[in-house]
């Protein structure tokens, strides 16, 4: 006879499960105050400040560019970690104005600046093989700053190889502000950023969020379809087109199943215009395919985006035009 099947162990009793982590109140630790405020990014054009907020709120709510002046207006992102709430201030680059328009900016960042509660000073490294010596502009900037308690973040450092170059920068910026901290930043990459936040955390005054906690930005939805289609008119076309370049919403429809978004388009010539639109409209689809890709990430949707382009020669120089197109 065939020996008898052995019976199958019985089951071990089932482990006691891991006791909870204790929280840190359990703990006895201080986890420290809640703590939230305005956080202005303050620079020159193209010095990373858009990307910095990028990277700071890991998403890309400020668009961005080769182009200077590619932020006309202060775009606000908040970030929630834990018991502190940032909320950062990206404003346009601060340079010699040619136009209203640019008198218009850098009042914008100025007003910012004076409204923050930090400021951030973002500055660029020297390069390989460049004297160690920081742009004058960026020095007249620092000495201008309102008495606010203010981070100096010195960036793109990821292309310099000899960081003792840096030295001589921050002994001529300590010269001109008080700084709080000094934090060495990739905003690209974003090397140094956890960094830049617990300088700004300890900064920040202890009082309540100023915004619900899962709250990514206070701008309405229309000011980022504008923002969008503007950032691909910067990446399509040639260099003198987009800073005759304006766009404003002036349709946003949801009352159907799928939002129906119209944008208007400004240029300050008419040779703009034809090359907007391109040969059979091709530039014009390209850039509005791709705004309304940007626009469906955002809103998580499908939409329909109609857009229109006018020629409003002398607009960055019209009172009554820049009143009517958002800047003033």
């Amino acid at each position: 006879m065939p020996p008898a099947p052995r019976a199958p162990p019985a089951p071990s009793p089932p482990a006691p499960p891991a006791p909870a982590e204790p929280d840190d109140a359990a703990k006895g630790v201080d986890p420290g105050p809640v703590r939230s405020g305005r956080v202005a990014l303050i620079g020159r054009p193209n010095v990373g400040k858009s990307t910095l907020l990028n990277a700071l709120l890991g998403e890309p709510i400020a668009i961005t560019s080769l182009h200077p002046q590619t932020t006309r207006d202060t775009v606000r992102g908040v970030l929630t970690m834990g018991e502190t709430q940032f909320v950062f201030v990206d404003t346009p680059g601060l340079h010699e104005p040619r136009t209203r328009l640019g008198h218009w900016m850098n009042d914008t960042a100025r007003q910012a600046a004076r409204d923050a509660d930090v400021l951030v000073l973002v500055v660029e490294a020297p390069r390989d093989g460049r004297a160690p010596r920081p742009v004058e502009a960026d020095l007249a900037l620092a000495g201008e700053l309102p008495q606010v308690p203010t981070v100096l973040a010195i960036n793109k450092v990821d292309l310099l190889k000899d960081k003792t170059q840096l030295l001589p920068l921050l002994a001529a910026f300590a010269g001109r502000h008080t700084f709080s901290a000094t934090v060495p930043i990739s905003a690209k990459r974003t090397n140094g950023t956890d960094r830049l936040l617990r300088e700004v955390r300890e900064l920040l005054p202890v009082q309540p969020f100023l915004f619900e906690a899962d709250t990514l930005s206070d701008q309405p939805v229309r000011f980022f379809v504008a923002e969008f289609v503007r950032e691909q008119i910067l990446k399509q076309t040639f260099q003198e087109v987009p800073h005759g370049v304006a766009v404003i919403v002036e349709r946003f429809d949801e009352s159907g199943k799928m939002p129906h978004i119209e944008v208007a388009v400004h240029v300050a010539r008419e040779a703009h215009k034809k090359i907007l639109i391109g040969a059979q409209g091709q530039m014009m689809k390209t850039i509005g395919t791709a705004a309304r890709q940007r626009v469906e990430q955002m809103l998580s949707r499908r939409v329909h985006l109609q857009i229109w382009v006018r020629a409003t020669p002398g607009w960055m120089d019209d009172p009554a035009r820049l009143k009517e197109l958002g800047y003033s």
